[in-house]
């Protein structure tokens, strides 16, 4: 097992269960910036693609996706105690900062509505890249890996999509693949994850090599 110096988070389907909400809101999304909406019958088939997928498979067009990541963000705002963290993360969090273990945050939603959803546990997070763009968390990865010192083969980032998969290979650390997020595991398996983590129970064992 590798000694990992430090472990960086995803937030939304790795420390939040947001996807229900997601699924909520987005038909209204769509009809605001004029992409497809998803079918029931859709999710699944969405839910094993890449980002570039998904974009391609509702018809988004490219320039679009900063408005539709800021109209988000604000929606995720406005709903914010319908964003629970997923049972077991929070102890998870306590035993990681306990161990001294520094943890860090990236993701492409804001630190405003991710602290707002912690709440307490966001004091655990020394280090934080938040608001990357849909495929901007491998640059956001990369820069918050130097801005901490430590090299990139000791960190390892915890997420649930394959765009955080991309971002682990493009800063030059590990990534663990959670089965519990946005996309399916099959999906992430393929991507050759350094660890694959069935519960965020797992998470300490797979840090520790316990």
């Amino acid at each position: 097992m590798r000694p990992y110096r430090l472990v960086a988070f995803d937030f939304d389907g790795t420390l939040a269960d947001s996807f229900p909400w997601f699924t909520r809101v987005i038909d209204g999304v769509a009809d605001r910036y004029r992409f497809a909406r998803i079918a029931p019958h859709e999710t699944e088939l969405l839910r094993g693609l890449d980002a570039a997928g998904i974009v391609r498979h509702l018809g988004i067009a490219p320039w679009k996706l900063p408005f539709i990541s800021r109209h988000m963000h604000g929606l995720a705002a406005r709903d914010i105690a319908d964003i629970p963290v997923f049972p077991g993360i929070r102890d998870v969090l306590a035993e990681l900062d306990a161990m001294g273990m520094p943890l860090a945050l990236v993701s492409s939603n804001t630190r405003t509505n991710i602290d707002a959803v912690l709440g307490p546990d966001a004091r655990r997070f020394r280090h934080h890249a938040c608001g990357a763009s849909l495929f901007g968390k491998g640059k956001r990865l990369r820069a918050l890996i130097r801005a901490a010192g430590v090299a990139p083969d000791t960190v390892l980032y915890v997420g649930d999509e394959i765009r955080d998969h991309d971002a682990a290979r493009t800063a030059g650390c590990d990534f663990a693949a959670v089965a519990w997020g946005y996309t399916r595991i099959e999906a992430l398996r393929e991507t050759g994850p350094a660890l694959e983590l069935s519960t965020p129970g797992e998470i300490v064992a797979a840090v520790t090599g316990a």
